[in-house]
């Protein structure tokens, strides 16, 4: 049976495709977006991260670390990822919650027994189980073999993607997948690059081989102020989704929030958005404006 890092099984979610739905975030990336709402499920790797905050000092931490990678000097990060090999002794030991380990092996039987306790849920509201963290399709096996026990009992499946794998994931999950949440973060490759760590070629590519391929889809946008709320971008995303014909023709705009700023601090990781301003909703209004007055179906996601 299939296995994955799983760093969060989130239920009773109401974002993440219809009706109500429980969310398995992967670890994992192959991009590295500045404004990452989930920067722990970037590495594909365990972590662990300090929560300054709620530390009392007790110092059970050091007793328990076998690498000798904790320290209690103020003036360094609490674990040094040098030394770390996130074996978890350290959350394990910590009363006060202060240290939390990102990234869980899990089969998929034990994914499924997770998430299955909310059938019910589903059932009366049009939900499921949507996967996403990360991305889901660099473990498309994984993904298809919990899809397949939720079509058995079905169980609505959606797939949260950035797109930026391999097509024959999509194609592998295809066959048991309702719903694909598309992310179109900038039509611009070289700008993809510079704020992603990556060019957009092959998330295009993807994008139109499963408009061509009949799969229901909804396209996102992360909008990001000055990144990709210009008219250009707006133009640009327009004329692609065009491109790939009148199904695809759904956009859903996710406003920049700050909601993952936290996490950068406990993994000693750059928050590189610090400065920058959240949108008004006029300012909202308008930029969906510019898109449904160049024929795409906008919603905002509040």
């Amino acid at each position: 049976m299939n296995s994955a890092l799983i760093t969060n099984i989130q239920g009773y979610s109401i974002h993440d495709g219809p009706g109500i739905r429980t969310v398995v975030f992967f670890k994992g990336c192959p991009l590295s977006c500045r404004w990452c709402a989930n920067p722990e499920c970037i590495s594909g790797k365990s972590q662990v991260g300090f929560n300054e905050i709620l530390c009392k000092g007790c110092g059970k931490c050091i007793e328990a670390c076998p690498n000798n990678a904790i320290s209690l000097d103020k003036d360094k990060h609490r674990i040094d990822y040098s030394s770390c090999d996130a074996c978890g002794k350290c959350v394990d030991n910590c009363s006060y919650g202060a240290l939390v380990k990102y990234g869980t092996l899990m089969t998929v039987g034990e994914v499924w027994d997770e998430v299955k306790r909310d059938k019910i849920f589903y059932e009366t509201s049009g939900g499921g189980v949507t996967v996403s963290g990360g991305e889901p399709l660099l473990q498309p096996g994984f993904v298809r073999e919990l899809f397949e026990l939720c079509r058995n009992e079905q169980i609505g499946t959606c797939v949260e993607t950035c797109g930026s794998v391999k097509s024959d994931a999509f194609m592998e999950v295809l066959p048991v997948t309702d719903l694909f949440l598309f992310d179109l973060k900038h039509v611009d490759s070289n700008l993809h690059r510079e704020y992603t760590g990556h060019y957009n070629e092959k998330i295009l590519k993807n994008a139109a081989l499963l408009m061509e391929e009949g799969a229901d889809v909804i396209f996102r946008q992360p909008l990001i102020p000055g990144i990709n709320d210009s008219e250009i971008n707006i133009e640009a995303a327009s004329k692609f989704l065009k491109s790939l014909g009148e199904k695809a023709l759904r956009l859903e705009l996710m406003p920049f929030h700050r909601m993952g700023k936290d996490k950068y601090k406990a993994l000693a990781m750059e928050y590189f958005m610090g400065d920058l301003d959240i949108m008004t909703n006029e300012d909202l209004e308008t930029i969906k404006k510019a898109y449904t007055d160049r024929g795409i179906d906008c919603t905002i996601s509040r």
